[in-house]
């Protein structure tokens, strides 16, 4: 079986980047696929993530980005020059692979993607919870103008997907908020992309938080939360690692709640285990999310988890008041609250350690990749049909 990846770049530390990574590279190792994944802007730049020999690379050389040197009343024009010429490889390189499945992680090829035709069933996988894909939320809450143009916009994206072999999303209440749009929608969600046989003994006065510093992750949330209790507890400290466009932000709210010695921003790490294994539960304050990649790799080190009951993924993932805790959405006290109860239920804080290692497994790779090729198979005895 042939598949064909279209992605920007492989040049970020986690989120879908290493999904991707780690999916083809199971596909050519472990079922034998052919695998090849198209870049558009990868440049020489090696994957942060490692590839299997057994996975193609493409990188197109388009470098989608070079628009924003010119004035932004040019953008649109060079935008539509790059388009073009990534449309027109695009074309080329599938008609030379041939391949059964051409797969887009809802990237800018969705614009055209649908309409090929070049033989193969067209996939698309959404990361990101449907109202807030592409940002479009922000449009809709801003001027009557922005507001028009996201309609235009979303509306194009929906029509687009109709015309798809298969919508995958990672959740089931996100495939509920797709219905309306399209009925050939399968859930998979994400793999864990290690399962470590070594535990955290859930002892450290360590809390650990992962993501991008970035508006959805809320990170300003959790300064927030751990503002209002990190006086009771002097010994703990909570340690976010990523990196994103509001990191000088989040320092300067963290100077001045005067939290700097217990909330520390951290780079992120490709090995993020060994930080798990350090740490006695991790606390995710996003406003929403995709799924929760952090939540299984936390789990699946023995971390019981606490998280806003966010659209889409925590409340899939996480058992309330069994491997973790659930806080309403937004709610920045009872946020804190239930950190504090993690912090001083250290026996509690060990069995749900426990539960969320085994509850976890559900989302290894053997199991999840199976999906996949189940998928994969359905797909191509409904084309035979």
């Amino acid at each position: 079986m042939k598949i064909v990846y279209l992605y920007t770049a492989l040049l970020t530390i986690g989120g879908a980047d290493r999904v991707i990574s780690n999916k083809a590279n199971y596909f050519a190792e472990k079922f034998g696929y052919d695998v090849t994944i198209i870049t558009d802007s990868q440049g020489n730049v090696s994957p942060v993530f490692p590839l299997s020999p057994k996975v193609h690379l493409i990188n197109l050389n388009i470098m989608f980005g070079q628009q924003y040197q010119h004035s932004i009343l040019l953008r649109g024009y060079y935008y539509l020059k790059l388009m073009r010429k990534y449309k027109c490889r695009v074309i080329e390189e599938l008609r030379k692979i041939k391949p059964d499945f051409t797969i887009s992680a809802f990237g800018r090829e969705l614009d055209f993607l649908p309409e090929l035709d070049d033989g193969s069933l067209k996939i698309e996988e959404v990361h990101v919870v449907k109202r807030y894909i592409r940002n479009f939320h922000r449009m809709e809450n801003g001027s009557f103008l922005y507001r028009l143009v996201a309609k235009h916009w979303r509306k194009k994206m929906e029509d687009a997907v109709k015309k798809l072999t298969a919508l995958v999303v990672l959740t089931e209440k996100d495939a509920v908020e797709w219905k309306s749009v399209c009925d050939h929608i399968y859930v998979v969600p994400n793999s864990l992309p290690f399962f470590d046989e070594e535990s955290s003994d859930n002892s450290f006065k360590n809390i650990i938080s992962v993501g991008r510093l970035s508006e959805e992750k809320g990170f300003d949330l959790l300064i927030e939360a751990w503002a209002l209790i990190h006086d009771q507890y002097p010994e703990w400290r909570i340690q976010v690692y990523g990196e994103g466009l509001l990191e000088n932000d989040l320092e300067e709210m963290i100077k001045e709640k005067d939290i700097k010695s217990s909330f520390i921003l951290k780079d992120p790490v490709k090995d993020i285990r060994k930080e798990y294994l350090s740490s006695s539960f991790l606390v995710s304050s996003s406003r929403f999310e995709g799924f929760g990649m952090a939540l299984i790799e936390a789990m699946s080190c023995g971390l019981p988890c606490i998280s806003f009951d966010c659209p889409s993924g925590p409340s899939e993932i996480i058992s309330d008041n069994v491997d973790g805790l659930l806080v309403k959405n937004g709610d920045i006290k009872e946020l804190s609250e239930k950190i504090a109860y993690m912090i001083e239920h250290s026996d509690e804080r060990k069995m749900m350690g426990q539960r969320a290692k085994k509850n976890v497994i559900r989302y290894s790779e053997d199991v999840i990749m199976e999906r996949w090729r189940e998928l994969f198979n359905h797909l191509i005895e409904q084309k035979i049909k």
